[in-house]
This record gives structure tokens, sequence and C-alpha cells, in this order.
């Protein structure tokens, strides 16, 4: 599999610094043209060397080298087939709801994955709902091709030559690393005069997982907790909670302080409130350490997972809980739970350590009794209150039922959560009337008094009820 590495130029010059601003600024102007031509309906059946050689043909001219707008031309349209693709996965959603006819499914699915979707009222009417004509907002970027660009020791480090707008004369970059980076290069210049160098590697994939088969349930208060009971990155909560808190201070007072600069008739003092107290270079790197910090905490708590299990059962959380309201303080501080570095550390660690990650339906698993595996007792906070007076601890019972809801016949991945909810009522009823033996529940536990007898041996031996 492939990761990024990212490589930061040693204290560059402001002059190099300029020129690389200026070149890709110019750049910038380029890919916003590639996203307002082609970035809707106009550019699927259109590929990058399609569109370049009518370019060509058309003799344009950029205020930049070829190989530099060409390669900026093939990553944007790269990036507009990308969001193509996202939209797709939301529209086959619609037609599983659209139609149970298998023929027409078919149909619809050929269409939609050949791009002949242009040419069907309905998948057209589906895409514009869901791929928006998008515009382009980078100009700090450049890409730079593998073979347009040198590298060379010097000093006990490494140090890159690219291209720069004058023909023939390259920009000397001093990297933090005595590594040379190798393919083609993304150069991203910062607000705060930073040049980060983004580059690919093949890492291999290694076969270290575990041998379990566990459920985990994602939290704010931690990154996860297993279906063993055990919790991993407990100090997430307190992290995010208190950048919540020191931002929500700080953007009132600049808030003030900018109300104040546009209301002055100095116009002196205006220029220095807005020149020193209104910068971000020192809130920008502080928040690039709290993200830092942050995905050191997930990605080690994932690895914790990986160590135990083979196959990974978590919820699906892609789509927005609409209606959800906490209170004005909660929903901010849960604006900033990163739920998708969780899932893209869920995804990277176990491509890379060999284990399987498998996404189950997320609806209603906080809210059913993970030893009956219905919808029966009332979460409080960190406490689950089952209906004949135990109480469980709740992520690690919500776990527990993700872990059910992987071998659950009658819930898929994409079931309408009002239909789980008619599923796990009409399992509540059964149990309530008898019907259900509460020995061969929908729960893979089964029965069972206390915590302490939770069995932690393989799940598939205990699905005997489904």
């Amino acid at each position: 599999m492939k990761v990024t590495r990212i490589l930061c130029a040693k204290r560059p010059n402001q002059g190099k610094v300029g020129a690389l601003r200026d070149q890709a600024g110019r750049l910038g102007q380029v890919r916003s043209e590639v996203w307002q031509r082609f970035g809707s309906i106009g550019g699927v059946t259109r590929s990058d060397r399609q569109i370049r050689d009518q370019w060509l043909k058309d003799k344009r001219v950029f205020s930049v080298s070829a190989n530099a707008w060409k390669e900026t031309l093939r990553d944007a349209k790269g990036d507009i087939t990308a969001y193509m693709e996202a939209a797709k996965v939301k529209v086959r959603q619609c037609i599983w709801r659209h139609t149970q006819d298998k023929t027409e499914q078919k149909r619809l699915f050929t269409a939609l994955k050949g791009n002949d979707w242009v040419h069907d009222p309905y998948l057209r009417r589906m895409m514009r709902k869901h791929w928006k004509h998008g515009h382009n907002h980078t100009h700090n970027q450049i890409i730079v091709r593998s073979d347009n660009y040198t590298t060379f020791h010097l000093g006990g480090r490494v140090w890159i030559k690219i291209p720069g707008l004058v023909k023939g004369q390259r920009i000397a970059i001093p990297l933090d690393t005595h590594v040379a980076p190798t393919g083609t290069l993304r150069i991203i210049l910062t607000d705060d005069d930073r040049i980060e160098v983004h580059y690919t590697i093949e890492v291999e994939a290694k076969q270290n997982c575990g041998t379990r088969t566990l459920g985990v349930d994602k939290g704010y208060s931690e990154v996860l907790v297993d279906s063993d009971g055990d919790h991993h990155g407990q100090e997430l909560g307190a992290i995010l909670t208190d950048t919540s808190d020191k931002l929500k201070i700080k953007y009132q007072r600049r808030a003030k302080l900018r109300a104040l600069a546009n209301n002055t008739r100095n116009p002196r003092k205006r220029q220095h409130i807005r020149q020193f107290n209104l910068g971000r270079k020192k809130l920008n790197r502080q928040m690039d350490q709290t993200h830092a910090h942050i995905r050191d905490i997930v990605f080690q708590s994932v690895h914790k997972v990986v160590d135990k299990a083979a196959v990974i059962a978590a919820e699906d959380l892609t789509a927005p809980m609409a209606g959800k309201s906490f209170g004005k303080n909660v929903n901010r501080r849960l604006a900033s739970w990163t739920k998708g570095v969780i899932a893209e550390a869920l995804d990277s660690v176990s491509s890379r350590r060999g284990s399987t990650v498998v996404l189950v339906n997320p609806a209603y698993t906080s809210q059913m009794d993970s030893r009956t595996g219905c919808l029966d007792g009332k979460r409080q906070g960190d406490q689950f209150y089952c209906s004949d007076g135990v109480v469980l601890q709740a992520d690690q019972n919500a776990a527990r039922n993700v872990l059910a809801r992987l071998y659950d016949p009658d819930i898929e991945r994409f079931t309408p959560f009002k239909r789980v909810k008619a599923i796990l009522l009409e399992r509540t009823e059964r149990l309530r009337l008898g019907l259900l033996n509460p020995d061969s529940s929908c729960s893979p536990f089964g029965a069972l008094s206390t915590e302490s007898e939770l069995p932690k041996n393989h799940p598939e031996q205990l699905c005997s009820g489904f």
C-alpha cells in the first residue's frame, strides 16, 4: 500500500518563498479554470490527456512552464474524478431505495459505473443532487513530476532543485531529512511561510495482527472501546474539550479586536491591530501541533486494538445524524470530534498489518442491551441502565452490540434506521412475551448476569442464536 510522507524545508529564505508563492498562484489560476470548465457534467467523458492535447492544439499560453501546468491539470482532473466517485457512493444508496427490481438495479449500477449515467434521466438527476459543481480554492500548491527535479546532499541534509518561473533557473530547497524523496512531489506553501514537500512511498503490508474478532465503539472521551471492555486513548476527550474551550475564548477576543479595527477612524490604529493582533501564524502553528498530537493518540489506540484482533467490527458513521442537538457548548465540542481521523486510522493500520475492518449499521447500538440484543434499557452518560436493574458500562455495551451486529442476518449495513428500530422493537416484544429465549438471543454473548461473565473467546462460537 502507499503512504504519504511529509518533509519540511529547513529555514528557506524569503526570496525563495516569494518565488514559489508566485508560481503557485499562477498554477492556481490553471487549477481554477479546470474546475470551472470540467468540474461538472462537461468533464465526465474527457480525460486530462484529452484536455491537455486540446489545449496544445489551441496553442494555449500560460505564464508557467509547460510541465508545471500539465501536472496541475492532471492533479485537478484527478480531484474532480475523486469528487465524482464519492458522489456515486450516495447515488448507489439511492438506487437501492429507488427500485427493488434486480434487472433495473443492475442496469442502473452498470450505467453509473461506466459513466453512461449522463444519458439516463434518473441517474442525471441523482448525480446533480449529490455532485455539485466544484470550485477551486487551492492557490498554494506546485506539482513537480519525478523527472523534473534533482536531489543532492549538502551540509548533512538533502536538497531538492525544482524549476522556477525563469527558464533554465532552478530553486534549491533544503529539507529537514537525509533521505531523498522519490516520485511526484507536491510542494505546499503554508500561511506562515513554511514549505512542505509531500510524496508517496510503497509500504509492504505485514501479517502481525491478532487472531480474534472484536467490536469497537468510537467515542469522544476516548478513541475506542472494544468488546473486551478495554478503553484506548482515554486522554482524547480532555484534549478536544480543552482545545475547543480555549479557541472559543480566543475567537471571542479576536472578534472584539476585529470590530474595533473596523470601527476606528484612526488608520494607524487599524493597521496596528490587524498586523499585530489578528495574525494567524502562531495560531496555525499551535493547531498543527494539536492535530499532530491527536493523530498520534488515535493511531496508537488503533494499533493496540489490531494487536488483539484480526477482524474488527466498527460503526459506519459516514452519514450525518440529522436532528441531534445537545446544547451550544456540547455541539461546539462535538464539532471537533475526529471521527474521520479514527476511520482513517482503522483503514490504514488494518491494511498495513493484515487485519480486516468490517463496517456495520450504527443505528441504536448505544441504546440496546448487549445481553439480550433488544431495545431494552436506557443510557445516561457512561452508564447503561438495564430493565432488570443491572448497570453496564455504556461504551463497552455499545461495542458488544457492534460486534453482535456483525452477525445479525436481519440488519445489514445500509438498512434504514427506521427499519432497524422496527426489528429491535419486534425482538423486544417477543422477549417480553417469552417467545425469545434469552439464552439464545440476538446477542452473541447470550444472557449474562454480570460483566465479569462475558466470554473472551472467539464470538463465532457463540452465535447459535442467529
